[in-house]
């Protein structure tokens, strides 16, 4: 029998019109194509990028806390403010060496040598004054003046303990006790009755009631805070007023 041939483009269309079926409608169950899908940022199961952190901007440092530390004292430390024969002895005095807050807006260590009795009461007065940013020229054992109550004075040297005589009598002064305190006595000085001063560079302040940086007037929250504490005003004597000093029980 004769070999019958087939078109050869015959097979060809066929093959060509089997892969168009295929694609285009798909084989049994055999998806026309496969598509993955790009994730987007509103897609759903993509969790946002976190926000950056923002860093805290630098703070300078402001002034230190107030600190008060109390301790003992020597006759050879007390110097030329105690001799025997003083109403309290070396071992009856203690030494508060504490902050304060000076006129040149810093914060500076001073110390007062005061009754052993008063030492909190010190702390507690001078930490307020601290906060309140109170300003004190300076705070030194007198002894550094030669324990002489003028020229510590005229230095506006804030003190406390002095063995000496009361002022204008023959008794001990509260300051020989290490129980009287004179604050900034150029700012708050003694005024005589006629209101004169013995300091030429107090005359400035000697009229009350006064608004300047470290002075007390009556009836402020200075004196308020020494009397919350048993501490009485020379502002309020009778006759010369002793703007500087406070007394714990007063005298």
């Amino acid at each position: 029998m004769p070999e019958i041939r087939k078109p050869r483009h015959l097979g060809v269309l066929a093959l060509a019109c089997v892969a168009a079926a295929v694609t285009a409608c798909g084989g049994a169950g055999t998806p026309a194509a496969v598509v993955t899908p790009v994730p987007t940022s509103a897609d759903p199961t993509t969790p946002p990028a976190p926000s950056p952190t923002p860093t805290p901007a630098p703070t300078p440092s402001g002034p230190p806390e107030f600190s008060a530390k109390v301790s003992p004292v020597t006759a050879k430390e007390l110097g030329s403010s105690w001799r025997p024969g003083c109403p309290v002895a070396p071992s009856g005095l203690r030494k508060v060496t504490m902050t304060f807050w000076g006129f040149d807006k810093k914060a500076h260590t001073g110390e007062l040598i005061v009754h052993r009795s008063v030492t909190d009461d010190v702390a507690d007065i001078f930490g307020k004054l601290y906060e309140w940013r109170f300003p004190i020229t300076r705070m030194e054992n007198i002894d550094a003046y030669n324990a002489s109550d003028f020229d510590s004075i005229d230095a506006d040297n804030t003190s406390a303990f002095n063995c000496r005589q009361v002022t204008g009598g023959s008794g001990w002064s509260k300051h020989s006790y290490g129980k009287a305190i004179d604050l900034n006595p150029r700012e708050n000085p003694w005024v005589e009755p006629d209101g004169s001063v013995a300091h030429p560079n107090a005359e400035r302040f000697a009229t009350r009631p006064l608004r300047k940086p470290g002075v007390v007037n009556a009836g402020d929250r200075v004196v308020d805070l020494f009397a919350e504490h048993g501490w009485e005003w020379g502002g309020y004597f009778n006759g010369a007023k002793d703007y500087q000093h406070f007394a714990k029980g007063g005298g």
